[in-house]
């Protein structure tokens, strides 16, 4: 303790070394500090992007874009794949939303982890085990549809099942966070993919598509948790209400229901593969990934 005060004393008097270290610590220590809390920040692990959607929609093609800026031959996914991507140059990150035009500056692209599932109905238990783990940091979840299937009914359905399905694990996800520290709230793309196959449907039409089954399976859904359940009917209802996805009770669905539980949904058309011309469109689904970054 006498030492101490020793010191301190010291670092107090006129002496040119007491001023010397006493600078030297005050422009050193933030230094320092700023050091250590940038390289912390540096460990942090990469945000990830989810692949979800019906097998043969487009998610492992979209993957390699993702990865590596092109296409190449894919096979129907039998086991997740992950890659560490780049946002490109010609995409802004959220990050940089407000800097000008006319900035020349140079600029990180941030780096993310793109998590392909397979779309197999036996298999989708991958994608549902990676919307619960919480030790990722989840940004966001594209669900990959093929916009020419959707024009049938069977093709409709299915995605819109599974959709269902994914909606209401991220919901739950995101009523559970709110009374404990957990996943915040997840943006979700549906990516209206082969826009350029003739029978394909536009990116408004497959949103109310999809919208409107989505209600017909909720209600069936409702229908078989009244019909199988067991005890009171409050407990029933209760596990009904926790089993609705959207506005509870509304006869119609809309993605804009989600938003009460911190699920942005944004349909967007595209077509990974290139078309006739040799052209891809995923510059729209590029900018969705920076906005989420």
């Amino acid at each position: 303790m006498a030492d101490f005060e020793e010191w301190l004393t010291w670092t107090f008097s006129p002496s040119i070394s007491a001023i010397v270290v006493t600078l030297l610590v005050s422009l050193l220590l933030p230094i320092l500090l700023h050091s250590y809390l940038y390289r912390q920040s540096g460990a942090k692990e990469l945000a990830t992007f989810v692949l979800i959607g019906p097998s043969g929609a487009g998610k492992t093609s979209l993957l390699t874009l993702f990865a590596n800026g092109a296409t190449t031959t894919t096979h129907t996914s039998q086991v997740p794949q992950t890659a560490q991507c780049q946002l490109p140059l010609t995409t802004r990150a959220s990050e940089d939303r407000y800097r000008s035009e006319n900035d020349d500056s140079a600029r990180t692209q941030p780096q993310f982890h793109v998590l392909d599932t397979p779309g197999h109905g036996k298999l989708r238990h991958h994608a549902l085990s990676a919307l619960t783990d919480t030790t990722k940091p989840l940004k966001g979840i594209v669900y990959v549809v093929d916009s020419a299937e959707l024009s049938s009914t069977a093709g409709l359905t299915e995605a819109a099942e599974y959709l269902h399905e994914i909606l209401l694990v991220l919901q739950k996800r995101h009523t559970q966070g709110k009374t404990a520290k957990g996943p915040q709230g997840v943006a979700v793309l549906i990516a209206a993919n082969k826009q350029d196959v003739f029978t394909s449907l536009p990116a408004g039409i497959v949103k109310t598509k999809l919208e409107e089954e989505m209600a017909k399976v909720r209600l069936t859904k409702s229908k078989g948790l009244l019909d199988s359940g067991v005890g009171s009917e409050d407990d029933a209802g209760a596990d009904e209400e926790s089993n609705w996805l959207g506005e509870y009770g509304a006869r119609t669905f809309t993605f804009a229901q989600m938003e009460e539980h911190g699920i942005e949904v944004s349909v967007v058309g595209g077509n990974v593969l290139p078309d006739e011309t040799g052209k891809t469109v995923t510059d729209d689904w590029w900018a969705w990934v920076g906005d989420n970054l």
